[in-house]
């Protein structure tokens, strides 16, 4: 099993160390309290790996006391804290597995604590490693791997933004687009150039951080591998200044602020994968933010959210190390990368402080059950005896646009030879070539989590259209008629296990689905979310047929409040779908719209989640941390959409009557439309016996033993909770910091 990971957030004290009072501070007073306390600062005790650990000890060590480290005299490494206070040490050469941490005197122990360390490479808590393993170092700039766990040494960059970098306008699109087909990781964003430390440049911008620090905009840049991924830090810092350390006060680049990137895409691992072309973070860097992500942070490299959890607890661990602890550590990414914010957040309590998602999603297999439902709904339409307009088909899908499901038609997510082009052509899954090859479906991506089936050796699947009503919510309102609901349920059919279409209905392996709830794979809204600030941000791109619509930031938003009674701590924002083309050309990292609105709004989230974790670290009034999430939101910020003219619109917004729901009407999805809930969690449904009388249109004989036919077993009854989400609960009580 799994294990899960909790931790609490710890507020910082900092101070001035005057050089007389190191002694003291190091050693204690001879008078004074005996109490003491001893801290792993570096990532949560059970999650050390790397063989070294960053520990507090606070307030003091008294005048005879001893630390020792599996019975070796440490206390010599401890050193003052200027930021956090205390006495901290970076204590090396930890063992595999348990270590043993003690405070003591002559006669008895004052404090012990078991740190337990694992391999660089990991794993920790994702499971076995998958085999075989691409390794990808040098397409990522870093030369040839050292060992097969794809290791390999660490390159510090530095860049600058130069006095004068202009962009001509009227190529900015041609020119972005070069960017990110020419650019590799090593490079640097367009507009910036390589700072020679032995020849420092004369052209340096200067820019003044969210302290009010004016430092030259110089960004050094650390690449290095960490969990078998690629992984990247970035922060401003002027050669032969001192580097941010756990014992110095935070540097004037350095805000003592961390984002942490993810990024979206959903594909199969077996690689190490490609980190993003670097874009200029001008939002974050030039206002003194540290950025950090890794190849096993994209989506599109791994689509594995465990992966993902234990390679953020990783490299923010190499933070802390060697940077400090951050005062906190804010989320930000979109699409798969929102997916992995959420799952993280609600799982993980304490890797990220706070989230910001843009265009997101809130899982990926609730994603995939709609979006493997779209090639069976576009066969079952096209192979048909009755017309179907395009409305018709709209109402079915339950989409802004039915030409969403065209996207998808191919089931690429879940089809077994969807491999990457890194993965070599011999080793890929051929049912009768190489049965035992790999497979890159999504399931057998994580089937540390779902488990094997005994009969397939295959990953056990969540996949289930058992009991699905197609277009049940249209028949109803009669936007479709009785002899076009009964054929589309009869042609629907489902999949294969290589992940082909399939005459009949799929159905899913019950401890995949139970294993999917209590590992925490389906978003559910509870455990450490509720406890996080989430800033969801969208620009409106319904009527564009993209799958990136609005409705999932109301299904994450249900689900909020189906586990909690509340979703105080989610702030909704839309933006009209102009932004979409400002997105477009930032994703392509054209430094020349770094004044446009969507740079604007950029600015305006992280101003929002930074003052909002200010206000949560600074109240010590009673109440629960969710209770204080809630209260402390910042005044101006709450439920927002903005009009194409600008005009913004506050309050509530979205309910039945609320302007900006007219404005951006939101949709739903095929699960949805066949009268599923609008927290569209349900993995494989409670059932009920088909009955006539429950439909609005009346139903032939022949048409009702049609669907008794289709659904022997019975159809969806969302007034009971599916199959396994009993397991929910289970993953609140391993997951809840209260």
């Amino acid at each position: 099993m799994i294990s899960e990971v909790a931790s609490r957030r710890c507020t910082s004290v900092g101070f001035l160390v005057v050089p007389a009072l190191i002694g003291t501070l190091l050693f204690g007073s001879a008078r004074g309290s005996d109490a003491i306390d001893l801290e792993v600062v570096s990532s949560r005790p059970d999650l050390v790996s790397g063989g070294d650990v960053l520990v507090r000890l606070t307030p003091t060590i008294r005048p005879g006391w001893r630390v020792r480290l599996n019975g070796h005299d440490v206390t010599q490494d401890f050193r003052p804290a200027q930021t956090l206070g205390g006495v901290l040490a970076l204590l090396n050469g930890l063992e595999m597995g348990d270590n043993s941490l003690e405070v003591a005197t002559t006669k008895h122990t004052r404090k012990r604590l078991v740190i337990v360390n694992h391999p660089i490479e990991g794993p920790i808590f994702s499971g076995p490693h998958q085999k075989p393993f691409i390794c990808q170092t040098e397409a990522n700039g870093l030369g040839p791997a050292t060992d097969a766990d794809c290791r390999a040494a660490t390159i510090i960059q530095y860049y600058y933004k130069p006095l004068h970098a202009e962009v001509d306008q009227s190529e900015a699109w041609v020119k972005a687009t070069q960017v990110l087909m020419n650019e590799i990781a090593g490079s640097i964003p367009s507009g910036y150039k390589f700072y020679d430390p032995n020849r420092p440049p004369v052209d340096v911008a200067q820019t003044v951080t969210a302290e009010g620090n004016k430092v030259p905009y110089i960004v050094r840049r650390e690449i290095g591998t960490i969990n078998r991924a690629i992984y990247d830090i970035r922060f401003l810092h002027q050669p032969g200044h001192p580097l941010p350390t756990p014992w110095s006060d935070r540097t004037p680049g350095w805000n003592g602020r961390l984002v942490y990137e993810f990024g979206g895409g959903c594909a199969a691992g077996y690689r190490q994968g490609l980190l993003e072309a670097p874009s200029s973070d001008e939002v974050l860097l030039a206002r003194g933010f540290a950025v950090a992500t890794s190849t096993f942070n994209i989506f599109g490299n791994n689509c594995n959210d465990q992966v993902s959890a234990e390679t953020i607890s990783m490299v923010k661990e190499h933070f802390v190390k060697t940077r400090g602890k951050p005062v906190h550590t804010i989320g930000w990414g979109g699409s798969g990368g929102a997916m992995q914010l959420y799952l993280t957040a609600q799982n993980h309590p304490g890797f990220l402080d706070g989230i910001i998602t843009s265009v997101s999603f809130p899982d990926v297999l609730t994603y995939l059950h709609w979006i493997s439902d779209c090639p069976l709904l576009l066969r079952a339409t096209r192979d048909t005896a009755h017309g179907w307009t395009d409305e018709q088909k709209t109402a079915v899908t339950g989409l802004a646009s039915w030409r969403v499901c065209s996207i998808f038609e191919g089931g690429v997510h879940i089809a077994a030879r969807n491999c990457s082009a890194a993965i070599p052509q011999e080793e890929i899954y051929d049912p009768a070539t190489n049965p035992k090859g790999v497979r890159c479906d999504i399931y057998d991506n994580e089937i540390n989590v779902f488990g094997k089936d005994p009969n397939t050796g295959f990953a056990r699947s969540t996949l289930d259209n058992i009991g699905v009503e197609y277009g049940l919510v249209a028949f109803n309102a009669g936007r479709i008629s009785a002899e076009q609901f009964v054929e589309l349920n009869e042609l629907a059919g489902g999949y294969t296990a290589e992940g082909t279409l399939a005459g009949h209905r799929t159905e899913a392996d019950t401890e995949a689905v139970r294993q999917a709830y209590s590992n925490g794979v389906v978003l559910w809204g509870g455990g450490g979310l509720r406890e996080t600030p989430v800033i969801d941000w969208r620009w409106y791109s319904d009527d564009l047929a993209d799958n990136h619509d609005s409705v999932r930031s109301f299904v994450v938003r249900d689900r909020l409040q189906s586990a909690n009674g509340t979703a105080a701590n989610q702030v909704i924002l839309i933006d009209p779908r102009a932004s979409s083309y400002l997105m477009a050309l930032s994703w392509l990292r054209d430094s020349s719209l770094e004044d446009s609105v969507f740079t604007q709004r950029e600015r305006d989230l992280f101003e929002w989640m930074d003052h909002w974790l200010d206000n949560i670290s600074a109240d010590n009034s009673i109440g629960s941390l969710a209770e204080k999430v809630a209260r402390d939101k910042p005044s101006d910020l709450s439920d927002t959409c903005w009009t194409a003219e600008g005009e913004k619109i506050t309050g509530n917004v979205y309910g039945a009557t609320g302007k900006c729901g007219q404005i951006y009407p939101r949709h739903g999805d095929p699960r949805i439309a066949a009268g599923g809930p609008l927290t569209d969690d349900v993995l494989k449904c409670a059932l009920k016996p088909l009955n006539a009388s429950n439909y609005t249109h009346p139903l032939t004989t022949d048409q009702v033993a049609q669907l008794k036919a289709v659904f022997p077993t019975g159809v969806c009854d969302y007034s009971h909770p599916g199959v396994g989400e009993e397991g929910k609960a289970i993953t609140k009580r391993r997951v809840s910091r209260e």
